[in-house]
């Protein structure tokens, strides 16, 4: 409808699917030879932390070579100018508080480890402006973010107390800093926490990942920024984004790689959609980049 493609992850990233093995059809069907060997390689579990996908087969197969042209089509702008070259470092933790439970009437026959949960959370958010305040032009948002999201139920009535109780935070740092500092930091201010309420708390580490930028004159940087300039007309730029693709986990196996494509950002939201131009002029960067030697 209207020129676009609705369903749930015909953006994210279906479009980039289709788009490269469009790119290699073109090429096929009209004889012609890249200048470099070309490989598709479709991955799983992006999702959820690629360990059955690019991490493992990382881990498993020698499948890359240190000047290969690695483009990633799981995120991009709708004109199609921002190569992503950098990533935030990546941390979403589970923290458990474990207190007293008593009736609410006489909360001080107990300890609150909801209540504990409560303050360490605005803690912990506060590292954004306290700890980790370093700004960097080339990510949206420059900073870093600290951010409570889900919270696991703990009593089934109103009028008890908690003794146990567990909250999970996204944390998304600049690259310069480091997880383990991140949670260096977060133990401090659980360490506040525990003594203040009077309660236990311990932090379960459910993903984590950091990883080196990508030059922004590295081949396949320039190659890609004439090749989207070839055919969408725009100039590309580096820049950083704070979602984690598969790209992070090949730079920090120490190759070069960028993620790029042209889309108007409408993964995980209802009524998803991918433009059938987009899919048609990402397919024409691609073939160009295939079809330029280095």
């Amino acid at each position: 409808k209207d020129g676009k493609i609705f369903g749930r992850g015909v953006e994210d990233n279906q479009q980039g699917l289709v788009s490269s093995v469009f790119a290699v059809l073109s090429l096929l069907e009209n004889g012609l030879v890249p200048e470099h060997d070309v490989k598709l390689l479709f991955v799983a579990d992006e999702e959820f932390g690629s360990v059955y996908g690019i991490q493992w087969l990382l881990a498993n197969r020698s499948l890359f070579k240190a000047d290969d042209l690695i483009i990633i089509p799981d995120g991009g702008k709708h004109d199609g100018s921002e190569i992503e070259t950098a990533e935030k470092n990546i941390c979403w933790l589970k923290l458990t508080a474990k207190g007293k439970q008593c009736h609410a009437s006489r909360p001080d026959d107990g300890a609150n480890a909801f209540l504990a949960n409560c303050e360490l959370a605005l803690s912990l958010n506060r590292m954004e402006t306290e700890v980790f305040t370093d700004r960097d032009p080339i990510f949206d948002p420059q900073r870093s973010t600290i951010t409570p999201t889900k919270k696991d139920a703990n009593v089934p009535n109103i009028n008890t107390v908690p003794a146990d109780d567990s909250f999970y935070v996204d944390m998304r740092v600049l690259p310069q800093y480091s997880v383990k500092r991140v949670l260096e930091e977060s133990r401090k201010r659980m360490d506040e926490v525990e003594k203040k309420y009077n309660v236990r708390m311990s932090y379960e580490v459910v993903q984590e990942n950091e990883s080196p930028a990508t030059p922004v004159d590295a081949p396949v940087v320039t190659l890609l920024a004439k090749a989207i300039q070839d055919t969408y007309g725009v100039q590309g730029k580096a820049v950083g984004i704070g979602g984690g693709t598969v790209g992070a986990y090949l730079r920090k196996a120490g190759y070069h790689c960028v993620v790029w494509s042209r889309q108007d950002e409408t993964m995980h939201a209802p009524n998803e959609y991918a433009k059938l131009e987009n899919i048609v002029g990402d397919a024409k960067v691609f073939a160009r980049i295939m079809l330029t030697a280095r």
